[in-house]
């Protein structure tokens, strides 16, 4: 991944590699079903403590990517974040049984997409079971990089046969691109990009804060009230409301950018979500999309996430 760096009045961004190239994607409706997780349990729906991905978890993601070449590691951790919350979540269907949409274990397999896919991972259960941390995520890795998700072009498809709800696809490949830049991004920094990233599409509208479409500040404000961050209302004060991220400092994933004229003029604000992208709402007749985050009117950024 590359990194972001305010440096005065500029947005440095160094090379980026990985998932970048695979964000800009086309929108369009979301659709039912899924081959892969079916629903999922945990995730974006609200700010878990510590960091999204654990460090165990992690290490098995890193793992079990290793057998595809090209899948980065961050996507399995994307998908066992949304799916399970990595495997800490209680609800039915992650330790034992199945949720209502008939998917079981931490990855949220439907049986049969299961039985296609099912790879037993090192000191995994003898048969692979769903419900198998370490079977589950080797599984999920068998499954994405027989879809294509070992090259940056066919990323995009191999989570969509994962679960074909657009929504979904755009919400792993954001907290993907988080989670490259920075593994231990947190539970509250998650919220905020899975919920950003599931606007994507939604109309611009001036004033919006998400009846019918979101501004720009409408939309992080309504990011980060998803991770239980308050904020106020426009860019400027928004801005000013800090804390602010100090000249020479990486940008990390969930830090506001702000463009504009100047300090006591900003009209902009978007969510970094990492590989030099962020989620805005940018003007009238667009919709919220990635856009990259090096604007030349960079006035500064702030982590309100902490």
């Amino acid at each position: 991944m590359g990194k972001v760096v305010v440096a005065g009045a500029a947005l440095v961004v160094t090379v980026v590699v990985g998932v970048v190239a695979t964000v800009a994607v086309a929108l369009g409706p979301a659709s039912p079903g899924g081959g892969g997780g079916a629903t999922g349990t945990g995730g974006s729906a609200g700010a878990a403590p510590g960091p999204a991905v654990p460090a165990d978890w992690q290490a098995l993601d890193r793992r079990a990517a290793a057998t595809c070449p090209g899948l980065p590691w961050s996507v399995l951790g994307a998908i066992g974040h949304l799916e399970s919350d990595s495997g800490r979540s209680t609800a039915p269907g992650v330790s034992s049984g199945a949720n209502a949409a008939g998917a079981e274990g931490p990855m949220q397999f439907e049986p049969a997409t299961f039985a296609a896919y099912a790879t037993v991972g090192p000191g995994g259960a003898v048969p692979a079971s769903p419900y198998d941390r370490v079977d589950a995520v080797y599984s999920a890795a068998a499954m994405l990089c027989a879809d294509g998700a070992g090259t940056p072009a066919g990323l995009d498809g191999a989570v969509d046969d994962y679960n074909h709800d657009r929504s979904y696809v755009d919400t792993v490949l954001a907290l993907s691109l988080a989670l490259g830049d920075e593994p231990s991004t947190s539970g509250t920094v998650a919220a905020a990009v899975g919920f950003a990233a599931a606007q994507l599409g939604t109309p611009y509208i001036w004033g919006g804060t998400g009846a019918g479409g979101f501004d720009c500040s409408g939309l992080v404000q309504a990011a980060e009230r998803a991770a239980g961050v308050a904020l106020p209302r426009v860019a400027q004060d928004q801005f000013d409301a800090g804390p602010r991220v100090p000249a020479g400092t990486g940008v990390l994933p969930g830090d506001l950018v702000f463009f504009g004229a100047g300090t006591g003029a900003v009209d902009h604000v978007g969510l970094y979500v990492g590989g030099g992208e962020m989620i805005d709402a940018p003007h009238t007749g667009a919709l919220v999309r990635f856009d990259a985050a090096a604007w030349p009117d960079l006035v500064g950024a702030t982590r309100p996430a902490g």
